[in-house]
This record gives structure tokens, C-alpha cells and sequence, in this order.
């Protein structure tokens, strides 16, 4: 078995996610194997706008969002879908707060798939210190052929 590992810079990642700013929340794909494990990152930056009101004395990055700039870099495994939708998130937990600054990097290995749906483990980090985690199912929408 043939398995490919590329990185994606940001153009790449605009091809295959239909998220865009504010909402694109991954910066790089460092390493991909299709249908098995994706790592990649976003850059946290004061300049995102919902620093302003989470929360203006000590900002924290949104553990919603976290999770969903996970759930970007899991989706990033499944290239030749057309159309994904987060259906489930599974298990979540916030073991650290992310803040203006960090690069919360993703790893996510996929579970299992049936049919339409999909399930990844993620697990987020800062500076190899583990900030998150969850189980997450995707919902892809397939072309008929």
C-alpha cells in the first residue's frame, strides 16, 4: 500500500475547505496521509476579532472554536470528498487555555468510516504540551455517480 504525505501551505487548504475568514481556522497541513492521520496548525493571533470580547483583560481563544480548527485539519484527510459537515463531537475535553501567540497544532487519526459518515481522533497541542481533545464524526456528502 502506497501512502502519500504532503504539506499544504494555505492556498491548498482554501481548495478543499469551503470555510473563509473569518471561519478558515487552519494555517498549514504539515503532514498528510489520506484516510489515516493529518497534522497541521492554526497561528492564534491577537488580531482575531473575537479577542475582543473573549475575554478584553485575558484573552483565550474560544474552546468552540478550538475545537473547530480541529475538526478543519481532520477534514484535511479526506481529500476527495466533496462535501463535509461536523455531525458529532465526542469526548471533548480542554485540558489548557490557548492564547494570542500560541500555534495550536492538530494531530488527527482516523477511527472508522460507514458509508457517508466518518470518525477522527484529535488532539491539539502548544509547544508539544497536549491543550485538547475529542472524537469527532463527519458527515460527507457524496457525489452520485
Amino acid at each position: 500500500m502506497i501512502t502519500t504525505t504532503m504539506q499544504m501551505d494555505i492556498s491548498e487548504i482554501k481548495t478543499r475547505l469551503r470555510q473563509r475568514y473569518p471561519f478558515l481556522l487552519v494555517d498549514r497541513i504539515l503532514e498528510v496521509e489520506p484516510l489515516k492521520r493529518v497534522v497541521g496548525y492554526k497561528n492564534i493571533s491577537i488580531n482575531e476579532p473575537y479577542f475582543a470580547g473573549h475575554f478584553p483583560e485575558e484573552p483565550i481563544f474560544p474552546g468552540v472554536l478550538i475545537i473547530e480548527s480541529m475538526a478543519q485539519v481532520g477534514a484535511m484527510m479526506f481529500g476527495e470528498k466533496t462535501e463535509g459537515y461536523l455531525a458529532a463531537v465526542n469526548k471533548a475535553k480542554f485540558i489548557k487555555f490557548v492564547k494570542p501567540g500560541d500555534r495550536l497544532q492538530t494531530e488527527a487519526e482516523f477511527i472508522q468510516q460507514t458509508k457517508n459518515y466518518a470518525k477522527v481522533n484529535l488532539t491539539g497541542t502548544v509547544d508539544d504540551i497536549i491543550v485538547a481533545r475529542a472524537e469527532v464524526t463527519y458527515y460527507f456528502k457524496l457525489e452520485e455517480r
